[in-house]
C-alpha cells in the first residue's frame, strides 16, 4: 500500500510539473501586441507624404482656395459658397493623389455645411475683409494650424498608432535648434493616414476636423 501511495504521489508531482512548464511556455511565447505594426518604411513614406502635402498647400499655383465664398450684390458681405468652385477644388484634391476619398468627402461636407449655415443665418454676418465668423480657416492655416512656419522639409512624424492599412500620427518640427522658442519645440499636429490601392494617403488633418471646423467662431468647443 505504501508503494501504491508513493507511485500516486510521484505521478501527481510529474503531472503538476508538466502543466507548470506548459503554462510557463505559453506565457513566455505570448507577446503583448504593439500599437504600431507598421514598418520603418511605412513611417518614412508617411513622413514624405505629409511634407509633400504641406509644400503643396503653400503653392499658389497648385493648391486650392479653401473658402470659395460668394458675396452679396454690394460686395459687402459673404452669403455662401460657390459650389462650382467647390467641385473644382474636389477634383484638384483628387488629382494630387495625396488624399483619401474620406478626407475629400469630409472637406466637401465642411463647405456644404458652412454654406447652409451662412445662407440660413446660422452664423453672424461675415463682412468682406473680415475673418470668417466660423472656426474653419479662421486666422490660422488649417493645413498646419499655424500662422508661420519653418521649411516643411524639417517636418518629422511621431507614430501614435500604425498598422498595415491605417494610422494616427503627429508631425512636429523634428530636431529644433537651441535658439528656437518653446512654441516651435512643443508644437505637434495630429493627422491620419490610410492605404488606398496600396498607397498611403492622408485621411484626417487636425485643421479639417469636421466638428471643430463647422462651429461658430467663439462658441464653446
Amino acid at each position: 500500500m505504501k508503494y501504491v501511495r508513493f507511485a500516486i504521489a510521484v505521478t501527481a508531482l510529474y503531472l503538476f510539473s508538466c502543466n507548470h512548464h506548459k503554462e510557463a511556455a505559453v506565457k513566455e511565447n505570448t507577446t503583448i501586441p504593439l500599437k504600431s505594426s507598421g514598418t520603418s518604411s511605412d513611417k518614412g513614406e508617411i513622413q514624405t507624404l505629409i511634407r509633400k502635402v504641406l509644400n503643396w498647400s503653400e503653392s499658389k499655383k497648385s493648391s486650392i482656395d479653401l473658402l470659395p465664398a460668394l458675396t452679396d450684390d454690394k460686395d459687402s458681405s459673404y452669403i455662401g459658397f460657390d459650389l462650382e468652385k467647390l467641385k473644382a477644388n474636389l477634383e484638384k484634391l483628387k488629382s494630387t493623389n495625396f488624399f483619401s476619398s474620406g478626407f475629400i468627402d469630409n472637406y466637401n461636407q465642411i463647405i456644404l455645411t458652412l454654406d447652409k449655415k451662412l445662407r440660413n443665418k446660422g452664423f453672424d454676418k461675415w463682412q468682406v475683409g473680415d475673418l470668417p465668423t466660423f472656426s474653419f480657416a479662421n486666422d490660422v492655416d488649417p493645413w498646419c494650424d499655424c500662422q508661420d512656419n519653418m521649411s516643411w522639409d524639417l517636418v518629422e512624424v511621431e507614430v501614435i498608432n500604425l498598422n498595415n492599412t491605417k494610422g494616427e500620427l503627429y508631425w512636429n518640427w523634428g530636431k529644433p535648434k537651441s535658439d528656437w522658442g518653446a512654441g516651435w519645440k512643443e508644437f505637434k499636429y495630429k493627422f491620419g493616414v490610410e492605404k488606398e490601392n496600396g498607397k498611403w494617403k492622408i485621411s484626417y488633418l487636425q485643421g479639417f476636423d469636421f466638428k471643430e471646423s463647422t462651429r461658430k467662431d467663439g462658441a464653446a468647443e
